[in-house]
């Protein structure tokens, strides 16, 4: 009787005892990692297409800075082969492809998570563009004379300020959520107990075997024998 009483309660509480607690930190840690398992974080694709956009403007300005001056064969002739760095535009197109080719590999490719590649393509960029506006020619040029140097110099820092207070902060706070999610798992016991019913607990039906009519049987037979 007790053994079943026991498996009774045993399966009235075992469908959902422990699924109450564990299940929703369950979903959260497949959601994570469901995520992790993603190419990259949303926040770092972000950056990966604006990284992508610099690359795209700078070389649609260039472009633009060819045709104005007359035609674009000539153009390309005059600024790549007959480069001068006095004069010449190609070398700041240059220099978008050196950060889109030195940040996609850093943060898309090898998924770096440090703040020193995006450091390097930053100081590179502006060391030069600083130098060249002193001692180039550029500022004579019209207006793509100071729209190059310029644009190509902010799109760098945005870059910069993108990861550095974005991608970087972004990413390490989903992973201590993670790792805490992972740690409350661990430590949680495998079947929490439910909630209590009325059902869980019940007296079993009273025995005959002792009831008054038995006793007032025996004590007849007891004096009949007598």
């Amino acid at each position: 009787m007790d053994s079943r009483c026991s498996s009774s309660a045993d399966s009235r509480r075992g469908p959902w005892a422990g699924s109450v607690v564990t299940t929703p930190i369950s979903a959260r840690v497949e959601l994570y990692e469901a995520g992790e398992k993603k190419c990259i974080s949303d926040v770092r694709r972000t950056f990966c297409l604006f990284v992508t956009f610099d690359l795209l403007f700078i070389s649609l300005l260039w472009i633009i800075e060819l045709n104005v001056k007359g035609v674009i064969t000539e153009q390309l002739i005059n600024e790549v082969l007959e480069y001068d760095y006095h004069a010449s535009f190609f070398d700041i197109f240059l220099l978008a492809v050196f950060r889109f080719a030195a940040l996609i590999l850093a943060y898309a490719v090898c998924k770096l998570r440090h703040w020193w590649a995006i450091a390097i393509t930053t100081a590179v960029s502006s060391a030069f563009l600083i130098v060249k506006v002193i001692l180039s020619n550029l500022l004579t040029q019209g207006a793509f004379g100071y729209l190059l140097p310029i644009i190509s110099f902010v799109l760098a820092w945005i870059e910069t300020w993108l990861l550095d207070f974005k991608v970087l902060p972004q990413e390490a706070e989903d992973e201590t959520r993670y790792l805490s999610i992972v740690d409350t798992t661990e430590r949680a016991p495998l079947i929490h107990p439910g909630p209590m019913s009325d059902g869980q607990f019940y007296s079993p039906p009273e025995s005959v075997a002792d009831s008054d009519e038995d006793l007032d049987d025996k004590h007849d037979r007891e004096k009949g024998l007598i």
